[in-house]
């Protein structure tokens, strides 16, 4: 699997610029005015790791498949949204459906891109869509609270368990504090994403700076890293200006164009590996002669769920993971010499797979 990420932002930020560039596709009209995406555009990339490429130089495949990451373009939010204002309902609708949002923010300067606010100002458009985001969460919860109240009466002991959760997250949001700063308990989990609350979604900010602040940022990017460091969140600078550049050049000349700009990798690479932080995942390898692959899966995950998300007959019938660490696979040479060096691991249903793993399942049928 890999992760859906919705792009936020308010109007005219370079949301629709920046999603261009990632999935290289003009797709998303990017043009200087407020809602220029009006439907929420969808677009897949495959996501870059360098491991993938060197397991399969050494397996010699004759396929490589990357892991996908899935960016959904959702049309500008305004103050008022959750109230309907602009494009606000639509917005709050896509918004639900994504994993994590990538709040990309203003961090540039320039007098012919129209500010909807007419200030550039990264830290208090923040603060809107967040204010936005909670005021959308409490009207939500406030009309569930009431139609819950009724099956609570009624002895249903799901709904006590909704009524809880939702009262807990009314008591944060009310004090102006979003969902996602609640400890929710491992057998509330999936009570609690089915309230698919706004401000449960983890944040990544996304700071847009002009062509010359991409290395280094600038001090509206350093007030939006000091902003999400006191929120438990992240931040990453990206000029989506320059993403769009290399998005239209062949991989040689994006390198050389990365280095001209005294940058080490494409902001693609850091927001992926951002996410996946963000999330929590993993990556995992299958690897021979017809194909190497990527696949994505939370930290923590059992061997046999691992294997469920290449195919479900894989989890039912798994009897156990032949196991070779990245590092082992690649310094001895492939899966035959890892073997005779003893290198390769007989695992069981116990077993937590972890990242940079080659793995083999054996199951019954």
């Amino acid at each position: 699997m890999g992760f859906k990420m919705g792009i936020v932002g308010l109007p005219n930020v370079g949301k629709s610029t920046l999603f261009n560039a990632l999935t290289k596709t003009a797709a998303a009209q990017a043009a200087n005015f407020p809602f220029c995406t009006i439907e929420p555009n969808v677009g897949e990339v495959g996501v870059p790791d360098a491991r993938l490429d060197k397991l399969a130089a050494i397996a010699s495949s004759k396929t490589i498949i990357p892991t996908r990451m899935t960016f959904v373009d959702i049309a500008g939010l305004v103050k008022g949204a959750s109230k309907g204002e602009g494009l606000g309902n639509q917005f709050l609708a896509n918004i639900r459906e994504v994993d994590a949002i990538a709040h990309v923010l203003r961090c540039f300067e320039d007098g012919d891109v129209v500010h909807v606010e007419g200030r550039v100002d990264p830290v208090a458009d923040a603060e809107t869509i967040e204010t936005e985001l909670m005021l959308a969460d409490i009207e939500s919860l406030e009309k569930r609270l009431q139609n819950v109240g009724r099956k609570v009466r009624g002895g249903d002991k799901e709904a006590v368990d909704q009524e809880r959760l939702m009262k807990m997250a009314l008591a944060e949001l009310e004090e102006g504090r979003p969902a996602r700063v609640l400890d929710i308990d491992e057998d509330d989990a999936k009570q609690w994403q089915m309230l698919q609350l706004l401000t449960s979604k983890p944040v990544l900010y996304v700071c847009n700076v002009g062509e010359a602040e991409a290395a280094e940022g600038n001090a509206h990017s350093a007030a939006v890293a000091e902003m999400a460091a006191s929120q438990g969140n992240s931040a990453v600078v990206i000029s989506a200006q320059i993403e769009e550049e290399i998005s239209q050049l062949e991989p040689d000349e994006a390198i050389m164009f990365l280095e001209e700009m005294g940058l080490n990798e494409a902001g693609l690479d850091r927001l992926i590996r951002a996410g996946y932080e963000l999330l929590h995942l993993e990556t995992y390898f299958t690897v021979g002669p017809k194909e190497a692959r990527a696949w994505t899966i939370p930290a923590g995950t059992s061997a046999p769920k691992a294997a469920g998300v290449i195919h479900g007959d894989f989890e039912k019938g798994f009897i156990r993971a032949e196991t070779i660490a990245y590092d082992d696979f690649v310094t001895l040479g492939g899966e035959a010499p890892s073997k005779e060096a003893g290198k390769m691991r007989a695992e069981g249903k116990a077993y937590i797979v972890k990242d940079g793993d080659v793995l083999h399942f054996l199951f019954n049928t």
